[in-house]
């Protein structure tokens, strides 16, 4: 792999990660445009680190509590129940544990098909098509201003199962989601990047499993840093920007360039 396919793998890899475009599609595509079939399994690994690194440079506090959160499960002070009713960083920390379930159950039960869809650049042009009809059905999602709850957490969180698909976006079906559950797009936003954390981790960990006795050449190192540092600058940019943006609600800005994008990647394959 080249220096130049590095920094362009990393850059889509980490703006497309928080934009509501579909990191996994842009990826698929441009290896197939590319020629870079396969970026590897290393490069994987480093570039997802780097959007966790942007993630944790953004919400740095948050998961700071979170992770308190976490750990007061083992505080027999107070009960769940009193915790879950009286602090908020409690109750974000559970609805995050069990919005990741169901991506984790559907990762499990369909792992071999999942695979296959990555393989397949029709599947992936037809699934961004997809990915600009929910972004342009926000366009008449209701007004927001509801707190998080169980429901809508869990709503968000099936629909961070459904864009393990290459092509259907993470970020674009989550706060989707969240909006038409009556989120404010910033409380959607905030909760989706969050929800992202075990999700990209996880996946993260897994690929480092297998990383285990494969060997990696010294000349591959500087195109690992540079993929890995394009993708954590553009994933910081990609997240402040989403942020500003859905301050708004404007989600369906997006789904233009997804329907072109699909359509071109059609009539090009």
């Amino acid at each position: 792999m080249s220096l130049l396919h590095a920094l362009i793998l990393g850059l889509l890899q980490g703006f497309t990660e928080f934009l509501p475009i579909s990191s996994s599609g842009h990826l698929v595509l441009a290896g197939h445009f590319l020629g870079v079939r396969d970026a590897g399994i290393v490069f994987e690994v480093f570039v997802h680190f780097g959007t966790l690194l942007a993630i944790v440079a953004v919400f740095h506090r948050d998961i700071l509590n979170l992770v308190r959160a976490f750990f007061s499960l083992f505080d027999r002070r107070l009960s769940w129940k009193t915790r879950y009713d009286t602090e908020t960083d409690f109750r974000l920390m559970l609805y995050i544990v069990l919005a990741t379930l169901p991506a984790v159950i559907v990762g499990l039960l369909f792992e071999n098909k999942i695979e296959a869809a990555f393989e397949n650049s029709r599947f992936v042009a037809l699934a961004l098509i997809l990915t600009a009809i929910l972004l342009g059905l926000t366009y008449y999602k209701r007004k927001g201003g509801k707190d998080l709850t169980l429901g809508n957490t869990l709503i968000m969180g099936i629909a961070q199962a459904m864009a393990i698909m290459p092509g259907i976006s993470r970020s674009g079906s989550t706060i989707s989601f969240g909006l038409f559950a009556g989120l404010r797009g910033d409380q959607a936003a905030r909760f989706s990047f969050l929800l992202s954390i075990p999700a990209v981790l996880g996946a993260t960990l897994l690929k480092v499993r297998d990383l285990a006795g494969m060997p990696v050449e010294g000349s591959y190192l500087l195109a690992l840093a540079v993929g890995t540092i394009a993708a954590f600058l553009a994933g910081y940019v990609a997240i402040r920007w989403m942020l500003r943006i859905l301050r708004h609600g404007n989600l369906y800005w997006f789904a233009p360039y997804c329907l072109l994008l699909g359509l071109l990647a059609l009539l090009h394959l």
